[in-house]
């Protein structure tokens, strides 16, 4: 069974080969690694894939790593987005492969590359805010806030009152405009750290540009063509 550890630990060298030692000795077998942030503070925040036999439980990879001088886990969960971690170099070749529907096929993305819950597309007509594309898990249409538009920049995003969203950690980047913006949300957490936001808000540029590129005629041609849900699209593009 497939789950994700972030963990914070020293940035500094031996670390990681340290806490890999201590995870395989409890039992678990590291599919991936990815260096998530730098902190200035001399610390290091990644994310581990792992893959657990039945008979390892999170709590012990929990204690494994608390064991360790340094070390402190932020998160622990049951991981479905595929058997590997996503890097945005991989977002940004699967967004080059239909430069027409770029920004669409960047909300099915984001779940994956950013291991959030789901992600949104919406975009002020008006006084009215529509959902122009999302995943299958995101919130209902009526309960999307009009405050989060126009955003002129990438932000953390509070939950709008009057709903009761099982995702409380939120995330908004404009999509070449501060009237289009892509939303994502996380179920408990981890929180959304700096450098994902920086990332995150750096790929929705990239893609609106790549989107922006393309000859009007190709997108009439492209139009004709039915295109997958994007969060089906995701598994396609990024081969999970």
């Amino acid at each position: 069974m497939a789950f994700l550890l972030r963990v914070t630990l020293p940035d500094v060298p031996g670390s990681l080969g340290t806490l890999a030692g201590a995870l395989g000795a409890a039992g678990a077998d590291i599919e991936a690694i990815e260096i998530v942030e730098h902190g200035s503070d001399g610390r290091a925040v990644d994310d581990v894939l792992l893959e657990l036999p039945p008979s390892v439980l999170p709590d012990m990879v929990v204690s494994a790593c608390q064991r360790l001088e340094g070390v402190d886990v932020l998160w622990i969960s049951r991981y479905t987005a595929g058997a590997n971690l996503h890097l945005d170099l991989e977002a940004v070749e699967s967004l080059t492969e239909e430069p027409a529907h770029a920004v669409s096929r960047l909300v099915g993305l984001v779940p994956v590359v950013f291991r959030s819950d789901w992600a949104l597309l919406v975009q002020r007509a008006g006084n009215a805010v529509a959902v122009l594309d999302g995943t299958s898990a995101a919130p209902a249409v009526d309960e999307v806030s009009d405050a989060w538009l126009p955003m002129p920049r990438a932000r953390r995003l509070a939950v709008p009152e009057g709903v009761a969203w099982e995702s409380a950690l939120m995330i908004g980047v404009p999509v070449g405009s501060p009237d289009l913006v892509l939303v994502a949300g996380r179920r408990g957490g981890p929180e959304f750290l700096d450098s994902e936001i920086a990332r995150m808000a750096h790929l929705a540029g990239l893609a609106a540009s790549i989107a922006a590129s393309v000859d009007p005629a190709d997108v009439a041609d492209a139009a004709d063509v039915a295109e997958p849900s994007a969060a089906v699209e995701t598994a396609d593009a990024l081969g999970t």
